[in-house]
């Protein structure tokens, strides 16, 4: 191994990252963690290569960097560098059959920055990131019925060009203000210059924060992990634009949590100044005492407010003199120009019939049709009468001069298209040329439909071939597209149309104001908005371009580009007739097949001009062969369409460089920019002079970014080569203004949008006049002066860029890809450079990456969506992923917020095979993108999170109280009604034991039913009388006597399924306490048997067998039980003597249940709180014996066996027993049994209320039908133990009105350990309130109420009233203060029917045990108050109760146990769960829990395991946009994973549990970095 590594330590360390992964791994001790999933192998290199095989591959792929003859490219050993000799041409053409990166983008330079930005990671030490796991299912990846073809050149079509190979030029000079442009600007004749955006290589380091982000993440180290890391805001000394020298990776500190750096200060105060008087105040308020005055404590929480980015005292400002506006030269006026376009036609149509105007290509590159002047003047003018007279009738014809018309041609048609929009313009129809839709659902296909509704559009014009092509309904008629207008579809064809008669005649007028056509074009949202051209714009543009090419008559021009809109309509369509010309139209199916064929035709016809987009050339390079017969001497200009886009000039380098020898001349390369509004903005012109050279600029990034022109000033790794576009146009006048606020001019050292006043531009966006105000009217002012430039308004191109000297343009990016990320301006195309070049994965798809920006958290973040190739493994994906966020981070200082990756092919489509940008953002918000792997990054981006919370010393308990008195508030206490005072019978007034009543009962009304138990059919299980009761009673007492042995105060458990109801109340009748335990067999029913130390088990036949079975005894060991007794097997005879116990305050019961935080506990109930508990309920919900009762809960623990066993033998009336687990076979048991026994009061679980709502949903039209009617239901109470769930009662409430339930009947109770109901609603008293509270008051322990629709607001309902003898009061956790009314504390009990404490805690030994005889430390010191561990408030409302006292409102915010802290705030599971299934309709359940600092959120799909990955940033986004967290982990699981107990309680900490035990079968797990 030492020699191994001693030979890689002998190559340079700027070679070290240009070797391939495989060989890094193969020496590598500490690769990247393996993906964690099911089944599958961990690594490509699970075994070492051979020591052989090491060495060959090691000689091989070393031998390019070792030293060489001069003159030898290092990057390819066999190859020289300039110029490419046709022998090396092969070379293109294996990478580009190797499919494995589009050219566009390239550049060596940048490559060599993105590795030298890689590599500096490097040697920080690998990321500790884990890996995403996914199931195996979801690995094996759906096979794409076809991969995409290697014509979908990335990108859409206006985008940027495939680079070749060029070498760095070097630029001197000092660096200082004045000659910044002699060094960024300079005309270096080497023809190799490249473009490139990147790094300096040993740059201020913000690229290596990610993986000391990660190293802390994950490993737990950091001791607020909550805090994002700072990454971008840095703090005054942390990054500089000029870095001191010497300055190495290891002296940089550790990137700081959060807000750390603000706390550096002596006092805490933030060191920069800030602007906003707002934050002003709150540095103020730091600055305080530590204690404020007593008041203070009652003003409410100020907004959060969001971290303001502080600027970087150090970016590099502007500092030149103020621009001037650059006017180009006179438009020429030349006497044979026409008058119009029109007449120009008719002049060519006439005098040269038989000149050819257009030649069509066959996919062959055959010519297939020529199409002369004379024909496309005598078919324009069939068209134009057609369209005239044709259509509709002579009184009322469809289509009238001013009008709109869509053009529907294909891009292989362009004589159709020629003669159709010739046509338009002569019966002056306005021609709206769109693209031919394919399918109904085309990408972008809506929105045109939109802008031809706007335009009233109701004729579209088409070929026959088209129109054949188009979808058809079955009956033969094309379909309404979506989102379109009903359209005619009218065919062009001469043989389809009538001869117009000999005295009709266009009326030819000279160019005047009225509309000539509408472009469409797509904004950065998506939507279409459609220019309008003028006449008088469209024969001036023209005349600019003749002007400005030099073109004159007969010349020829091969077109390449779409004929139908830009730069290709503008050249080959309208101009090129103005001056006779002929064009050779080459289709996009002909370069698919040949990418040769533009320049075979150049050389076929001599044509003088070429119009090409830099991906033309580079397929041109790619195809390449040593092809003798090639000479381009013939071009005189190559107008380059997209020669705006940065990344064009190394196309243009690296085509020069191959086609020089044969004949091509430097000064022939003619980059254009342009825009749909304001037409051609400027154009390099062919000079005769080949010894001047073409402007360069190569610009520091990092400036860039600040909007300011600077070179970069220590190593050219960062920077980006731009390529002038030539001069203005001829006639115009331009100037460069400020891209946001008031149109101002910049300095001459400043980026800005490029604007142009001319008669040859756009006029209006059609039908929107606010935008075209915006965009076509702005009147650019002078800084500081205020007055406009012009007279006459500047039109706005969506171009960025500047002038340079001697007026020559250069665009550095476009409005629509500018994505503003704290404050710093980024270039899409500029990121897609830096993906493009992490080569050596090798594995996107040709290059099909889409970049663009989503807000999230008032900032925007950056996406990056990558199509991957189908035989990438998961591993090279991570590790490829991991390398690009490594070199964005590194080249740009900023971070990617989410790196997605689809399968191949699924990206949606523009027209030409580009990436449909706007259609891809869209469905990544909407979830439907389906990517097959996904990266979050927000810790590292997310850097504007408001503070963490300071917490404030806690104030005194005194001066609460005190504070509470001078502010008028009074202390939050209430009370139910008071039990003594309200009866006056004997039975209530004296004690009496529960067994003792029934023994009454069974005396006076034997035969009255107390209990009947329904089956899943609706009928009648079973039912008891209270003599039936009774005696069933006696029988077990003596069973327990006889075969139990049992002694006084020994502990029985009962193990029943829900049906038994007649065996659990009677152990009453005996001195044995009783434990109550359902039927299952689980841990908890083994716990409870072992921890209630019960001396024996009571339970029926059924349940005796199961417990002796094998498949039992794996979980549970029934030989350590006690004796198990079957209850099915009674005594005859009768007991000797009932038990009466001697003392009421012994105890009557064990009430054992597991906690939502899985906790076991069980709590002592005495026979005086049992009865006082009964008679509690009694009162609330009088109860008699008339009255029915309807109960569908669990029996086991709280609320539900008091209502299910006991208070029918206290009370006397008939309890309807539904057993929830029946509602699984027939879930319309409980409300048909509601229905039937004219029911009015019920009780149920969440549990069941949600299985009606979900099973009922689409049949309460049947149930209707069926006679179910809830119109006689007086209270339907949700027993809970938990804050009110506002969202299921409220849509419960609603699905069912239509059967007769009353909206105000639905309530809920509240119970909890302590005391297990609190409140429940009664018969008498208000309805159940809700209130608004502000949420993020909420997470500050405070209550700020708001009104209904607030941002942020969340209902709260009130928790049903408080129960007669109960007395509740709010107080302080801390401090155990009484608080004030509307304050949020602990609820507090007293009460005669609290517990009298834990029997056993199982999980927690030290609980307090302060839970039940608690003291407040101020005020009321006497009273002994039970604490209920759960968070609300008492609010006193407007509302009267039943004894006309204002009536109080408790309202239960949560428990205290689930509350999780985070950033210094309390969060509430239930508000962030709600917040994530809001999010995809595929979202069913949620659950969170916190994992070392780290959010977890645990969603469960209700879809195909495809859609899982979609979740991942919906879910990380909405909880940063309504909470301030950062998710750390996403948990996708399928239905039915999160664990939910009897009462509908979501499990979270057993949840937990499995999740960290790995017991989840996750379908994919996201760690978010």
């Amino acid at each position: 191994m030492w020699l191994r590594s001693a030979t890689f330590s002998v190559l340079p360390h700027f070679i070290r990252p240009h070797l391939p992964a495989s060989l890094v791994a193969v020496r590598s001790s500490s690769a990247t963690p393996a993906l964690s999933r099911r089944g599958s192998s961990s690594s490509p290199w699970a075994g070492d290569i051979t020591q052989k095989g090491y060495e060959k591959k090691r000689s091989k792929l070393i031998g390019a960097f070792l030293p060489q003859a001069p003159g030898m490219d290092p990057s390819a050993p066999h190859e020289r560098r300039t110029p490419v000799t046709p022998g090396s041409s092969s070379r293109y053409h294996r990478r580009r059959s190797s499919g494995s990166r589009d050219e566009r983008y390239r550049s060596d330079v940048h490559t060599e920055a993105v590795q030298a930005a890689l590599a500096k990671h490097k040697e920080r030490g690998k990321m500790a990131v884990p890996m995403p796991s996914k199931r195996r299912s979801l690995v094996v990846q759906t096979s794409m019925d076809a991969y995409t073809p290697p014509d979908t050149s990335s990108g859409s079509d206006g985008e940027g060009s495939m680079q070749g190979e060029g070498t760095p030029t070097s630029s001197q000079g000092s660096i200082n203000m004045e000659n910044w442009i002699s060094r960024a600007i300079h005309g270096s004749t080497s023809s190799s210059t490249t473009s490139s955006s990147s790094t300096q290589s040993g740059g201020s380091g913000a690229a290596g924060r990610l993986a000391d982000v990660m190293g802390q993440t994950h490993l737990g180290k950091s001791e607020n992990h909550s805090a994002p890391p700072d990454v971008t805001g840095y703090t005054s000394d942390s990054i500089q634009l000029e870095r001191p020298q010497g300055s190495t990776t290891a002296s940089r500190a550790a990137p700081k949590y959060g807000n750390a750096e603000l706390m550096e200060t002596g006092d805490g105060v933030p060191v920069g100044g800030r602007v906003s008087a707002k934050i002003q105040q709150l540095v103020n308020t730091l600055k305080r005492p530590k204690r404020p005055p007593l008041r203070e404590f009652f003003v409410d929480d100020f907004e959060e407010l969001l971290e303001v980015q502080q600027p970087d005292p150090n970016q590099p400002k502007a500092e030149g003199a103020q621009m001037l506006a650059m006017r180009g030269e006179q438009l020429g006026v030349v006497t044979n120009w026409p008058p119009s376009l029109e007449a120009a036609l008719q002049r060519w149509g006439t005098i040269s019939p038989k000149a050819p105007c257009l030649t069509t290509m066959d996919t062959n590159g055959k010519p297939l049709y020529i199409l002369t002047y004379g024909k496309l003047w005598t078919r324009s003018i069939k068209v134009a009468y057609n369209i005239l007279h044709k259509l509709g009738t002579k009184q009322e014809p469809m289509v009238r001069p001013g009008d709109r018309v869509a053009l529907v041609f294909p891009n292989n048609d362009p004589a159709a298209f020629m003669a159709a929009f010739y046509g338009c313009l002569l019966a002056e129809v306005v021609p709206v040329p769109i693209e031919v839709p394919l399918t109904r659902k085309d990408a972008g296909s809506q929105q045109i439909g939109f802008l031809l509704g706007s335009c009233g559009v109701t004729v579209a014009l088409t070929s026959d071939a088209c129109h054949k092509g188009l979808p058809k309904s079955p009956t033969g008629e094309i379909p309404q597209f979506k989102g379109w207008p009903k359209l005619l579809w009218f065919v062009t064809e001469s043989k389809h149309l009538s001869k117009p008669p000999r005295d009709w005649f266009p009326h030819i007028k000279d160019a005047n104001n009225d509309t000539a056509y509408i472009e469409y074009k797509t904004c950065k949202d998506g939507s279409v908005l459609g220019v309008t051209v003028m006449r008088i714009a469209l024969l001036t543009h023209c005349q600019a371009l003749t002007q400005s090419c030099g073109y004159t008559e007969a010349e020829t021009i091969v077109n390449v580009l779409d004929f139908k809109k830009d730069v290709g309509l503008w050249h080959g369509i309208l101009t090129s007739v103005m001056n006779m010309m002929h064009i050779i139209s080459i289709p996009y199916s002909l370069m698919k097949v040949n990418p040769l064929s533009w320049i075979q035709k150049v050389c076929q016809y001599k044509a003088k001009v070429a119009c090409v987009k830099s991906r033309d050339m580079h397929w041109a390079l790619v195809a390449h062969r040593d092809q003798r017969d090639i000479n381009l001497s013939s071009l005189r200009m190559l107008v380059v369409a997209d020669g705006s886009n940065p990344w064009s000039i190394s196309s243009c380098d690296a085509f020069l460089n191959v086609f020089q020898s044969k004949g091509l001349k430097p000064e022939v390369i003619c980059p254009c920019a342009s825009s749909p509004e304001a037409l051609t903005v400027a154009i390099r012109r062919p000079t005769e002079d080949s010894n001047q050279p073409p402007g360069r600029g190569v610009l520091s990034m990092q400036g860039l970014s600040h909007g300011v022109i600077r070179v970069d000033s220590e190593e050219k790794l960062s920077v980006l080569t731009l390529q002038d576009v030539g001069t203005v146009m001829p006639g115009s006048l331009m100037c460069v203004v400020k891209p946001d606020g008031v149109p101002q001019l910049c300095k001459t050292d400043e980026i800005g949008e490029l604007c142009v006043c001319s008669i040859a531009t756009g006029t209006s966006y059609y039908g929107l006049s606010g935008m075209t105000k915006n965009t076509f009217e702005v009147m650019p002012n002078r800084t500081g002066v205020g007055a406009p430039i012009s007279e006459y308004p500047f039109t706005r191109t969506g171009l960025l860029g500047f002038v340079g000297p001697g007026g020559l343009c250069f665009i550095a990016g476009k409005m629509d890809g500018l994505m503003v990320v704290a404050g710093r301006r980024h270039n899409a195309d500029d990121i897609v450079a830096t993906a493009l070049a992490v080569e050596p994965m090798k594995f996107v798809y040709r290059g099909r990456i889409a970049v663009f920006s989503i807000t999230v958290l008032h900032d925007e973040r950056i996406v990056v969506v990558a199509e991957q190739r189908p035989d990438s493994t998961e591993e090279d994906s991570f590790q490829w992923m991991s390398r690009v966020l490594q070199a964005i981070d590194g080249i740009h200082q900023v971070g990617v917020y989410c790196l997605a990756l689809v399968p191949s092919n699924t990206l949606p489509k523009t027209p030409l095979g580009g990436i449909h940008l706007s259609e891809t953002k869209q469905l990544f918000l909407e979830g439907s993108l389906h990517p097959c792997n996904v990266l979050m990054c927000p810790h590292t981006c997310v850097t504007n999170l408001p503070k963490p919370r300071q917490k404030q010393p806690e104030i005194g308990p005194a001066s609460v109280m005190v504070g509470n008195l001078v502010s008028g508030k009074r202390i939050a206490q209430a009370s139910g009604r008071d039990l003594g005072q309200m009866e006056d019978n004997d039975q209530a007034r004296k004690f009496l034991f529960l067994s003792e009543v029934l023994q009454w009962r069974a005396q006076t009304t034997p035969d009255h039913v107390l209990y009947t138990l329904l089956n899943s059919r609706g009928t009648i299980a079973h039912s008891l009388t209270c003599v039936q009761l009774h005696k069933r009673a006696e029988k077990i007492a003596t069973m327990l006597a006889e075969r139990g042995h049992l002694q006084d105060g020994e502990h029985v458990a009962l193990v029943y399924p829900p049906g038994c109801i007649k065996d659990l109340f009677p152990p009453l009748y005996i001195q044995p306490v009783c434990v109550h335990l359902s039927a299952w067999l689980n841990v908890a029913l083994c716990l409870v048997v072992q921890v209630s130390r019960s001396a024996c088990v009571m339970t029926t036949a059924v349940i005796c067998k199961l417990l002796r079975s094998k498949e039992a005894s794996a979980a549970v060991d029934v030989r350590t039980w006690p004796p198990v007794l079957d209850t099915d097997d009674l005594p005859k005879k009768k007991p000797p003597l009932l038990y009466k116990p001697s003392n009421p305050d012994t105890l009557a019961y064990l009430d054992f249940s597991v906690s939502t935080t899985g906790m076991l506990a069980g709590v002592k109930m005495s026979h005086t709180a049992t009865s006082a508990f009964c008679r509690s309920i009694k009162l609330q919900c009088e109860l008699y014996p008339s009255r029915e009762v309807a109960i569908c809960l669990d029996p086991y623990c709280g609320l539900g066996f008091v209502l299910w066993c006991l208070c029918s033998v206290y009370s006397g009336h008939q309890s309807i027993l539904i057993p929830p687990s029946e509602l699984e076979v027939n879930p319309a048991l409980w409300l048909l049994a509601v229905s039937q026994y004219k029911v009015r009061d019920t009780f149920c679980s969440y549990s069941v209320m949600e299985l009606c709502t979900k099973g009922l949903g689409l049949q309460t039209e049947s149930l209707k039908s069926r006679g179910l009617d809830l119109s006689r239901v007086r209270t339907c109470v949700v027993v809970a133990e938990e804050r009110p769930r506002i969202a299921l009662t409220q849509s419960f409430s609603k699905l069912f009105k239509d059967l007769g339930l009353h909206p105000r009947a639905v309530s809920t109770s509240f119970g909890c350990r302590v005391n297990l109901a609190i409140c429940l609603q009664g018969t008498s008293g208000p309805d159940p309130t809700t209130v608004y509270v502000d949420m993020r008051a909420l997470r500050h322990d405070r209550v700020r109420l708001v009104e209904r629709g607030s941002p942020h607001s969340l209902p709260l309902m009130e928790s049903g009233k408080i129960l007669p003898g109960v007395r509740i009061i709010i107080a302080n956790p801390e401090t155990k203060g009484p608080l004030g009314d509307s304050h949020l504390g602990e609820i507090w009990v007293c009460s005669g029917h609290n517990a009298s404490g834990y029997f056993t805690v199982y999980g927690d030994e030290a609980l307090q045990s302060d839970h039940f005889n608690s003291r407040l430390s101020f005020g009321d010191t006497q009273t002994i108050w039970a604490r209920t561990g759960y968070l609300g408030f008492l609010r006193r409302t407007e509302l009267t109760d039943a004894s006309g006292e204002r009536h109080d409102a408790l309202y239960v915010v949560g428990a205290l146990d689930e509350a999780m802290e985070l950033r210094g705030m309390r969060y509430h599971p239930i508000d962030i769960e709600t917040s994530v299934i809001r999010t995809h309709k595929s979202i069913t359940e949620c659950a969170v829990f916190t994992w070392t600092n780290l959010l977890v959120v645990v969603v469960e799909l209700d879809g195909s395991e495809q859609e899982a990955l979609d979740l991942v940033p919906l879910v990380t986004n909405v909880v940063l946009e309504e909470h301030y967290l950062i998710v750390g982990v996403v948990v996708v699981v399928d239905i039915g994973v999160i664990p939910i107990n009897s009462r509908g309680e979501k499990q979270r900490m057993h949840l937990r549990d499995g999740f960290l035990a790995d017991q989840l079968d996750p379908i994919y797990v996201a760690y978010n970095m």
